[in-house]
């Protein structure tokens, strides 16, 4: 049995995003550099702004693992750029754009101070700061939110507490990531450590820590100073959380999704009724039309490849959203 290697795990469970490496097409549009000031360090992003002296303005959050602001992950081979294409692909239909590196990754590693200290809330409550800055810029006409992957749940519950117009879940899980996690692990597992893990898990799921000896497999996805943050996450259930915007919604789910299924999205959407739904048939987790659905090897062996690109619908689904007020 493999040791369970929680960076890995995270990158293929929930963050992960993939695009096509091409040439931005040609349009007036311009990129620069935006900076949110915390109290523990700054997270840097960009912000992708038309010509237009006035546009509505997206807020791009990537998902969960060390994948930065442009969609790339170190842990997957090249450069994808998925929201960095999903930015260009919306300036040039007039909306701007900004996508960030969240605290700890990349050029906002230094923001995380430790591991320990980490919770859920904390890259909610950036989110909500990245909405509060983009909504003192003149050039901004109104904010909504999309978030893919573990950044659809960061994003759903700052749009609660944030002043955004529209919000957009990409491939974003409609359970609690306890269940996500269990269900992900559950193949990769013998009876025996998935007993264990269940255990783990409970004790997690009951706001406490666990303070039990961990066997190697399990030590790197539920080793003491990560688990803070797990109990954070845990409390959570997207259904729920999707049912308290007061706020056009909508819900894109590709069908060759191997991590969050059609049924993550059936279950956002009957959290929230008025949501729109938007399915992508062949769509993968990375936001691509995976041209070989024939296993879960071949789909995700997509997520790199840099002939692949966007899926149209992920960006029509962004852009819709984005010009609601």
């Amino acid at each position: 049995m493999q040791k369970i290697e929680r960076s890995k795990f995270l990158a293929l469970t929930g963050g992960a995003a993939a695009a096509c490496a091409i040439p931005l097409p040609a349009f007036a549009a311009a990129e620069s550099a935006l900076v949110l000031h915390t109290a523990t360090g700054s997270i840097f992003g960009t912000a992708m702004v038309p010509a237009a002296k006035v546009s509505p303005v997206v807020l791009l959050i990537a998902g969960s693992g060390p994948t930065d602001r442009d969609g790339n992950n170190p842990l997957l081979p090249g450069k994808n750029d998925s929201l960095k294409m999903v930015a260009s692909a919306l300036a040039a239909r007039g909306i701007a754009s900004l996508r960030y590196d969240k605290r700890g990754i990349a050029a906002s590693a230094a923001a995380m101070t430790a591991e320990k200290d980490i919770r859920f809330d904390t890259y909610i409550d950036d989110a909500a700061g990245w909405v509060a800055l983009l909504a003192r810029d003149p050039r901004f006409a109104h904010i909504s939110i999309a978030g893919h992957s573990e950044g659809s749940l960061i994003g759903m519950i700052a749009a609660q507490r944030a002043a955004v117009a529209a919000y957009v879940s990409l491939e974003g899980a409609g359970r609690p990531a306890s269940t996500v996690i269990r269900e992900q692990l559950r193949p990769a597992l013998t009876p025996e450590l998935l007993a264990q893990a269940d255990t783990i898990i409970a004790q997690l799921n009951a706001g406490k820590v666990y303070t039990g000896a961990l066997p190697p497999e399990l030590q790197s996805l539920f080793h003491a100073s990560v688990q803070p943050y797990l109990i954070s996450w845990f409390k959570y259930d997207p259904a729920v959380e999707i049912g308290k915007l007061k706020i056009p919604a909508t819900i894109v789910q590709g069908t060759a999704d191997v991590q969050v299924t059609m049924a993550d999205a059936q279950a956002l959407k009957s959290g929230d009724p008025r949501a729109s739904l938007v399915v992508v048939p062949g769509m993968n987790h990375v936001l691509k039309i995976s041209p070989d659905v024939s296993s879960q090897a071949a789909i995700i062996a997509g997520y790199t490849n840099p002939a692949l690109p966007v899926a149209p619908a992920v960006v029509d689904a962004v852009a819709s959203a984005a010009k609601t007020k």
